[in-house]
């Protein structure tokens, strides 16, 4: 067969979200992943993604994906995918948790943080560590309620990709 031939045998390329998303799902769940499995594991790297903590998403979902031998690739690439929500879901847990706990709004405003880093440089540490804190704990609120509805939603599109996934291979 020449190439010209093959070729025009192949089938069209598909979109960028199919080749860059829907591929490598398939192909976790070739890897012999049940769908529950993926579907947790999805479920916990997109929450584990948008902690307010910057810069330790990647250490913690691949903790918490070992200790409950979840998919690692799977978690990783969810975690991956909501980077730019994590940092638009900073300041919303930050004041959410100065609301909850009643402490001092944080001052989002450059003069404000220079201002407090110049008059009380050690005040101004500690508060940011209680913030953080705070932010966390709305989080891991919020990502505990969020976590069986992410499965019951992600567990029967998994299902039908998997399905679908079987069903292409047939017909290839």
């Amino acid at each position: 067969m020449d190439t010209e031939t093959a070729e025009l045998e192949q089938p069209p390329a598909k979109g960028i979200l199919h080749r860059r998303f829907v591929q490598p799902f398939l192909a976790l769940l070739d890897l012999g992943t049940s769908p529950e499995r993926l579907a947790w594991s999805i479920a916990a790297g997109l929450l584990i993604g948008i902690n307010p903590l910057l810069g330790t998403a990647t250490t913690l979902c691949f903790l918490i994906a070992l200790a409950l031998r979840l998919n690692l690739a799977a978690s990783q690439l969810a975690n991956y995918a909501v980077y730019p929500l994590q940092i638009l879901l900073v300041v919303p847990f930050l004041r959410a948790g100065s609301f909850v706990f009643h402490t001092a709004p944080i001052p989002l405003s450059r003069s404000g943080l220079l201002a407090a880093a110049r008059q009380h440089p050690l005040e101004l540490m500690r508060s940011i560590w209680l913030w953080e804190w705070h932010a966390l704990v709305i989080w891991a609120a919020c990502s505990a309620m969020l976590a069986p509805i992410l499965f019951l939603a992600l567990t029967p599109l998994l299902r039908r990709l998997q399905g679908s996934g079987s069903e292409l291979e047939k017909v290839a």
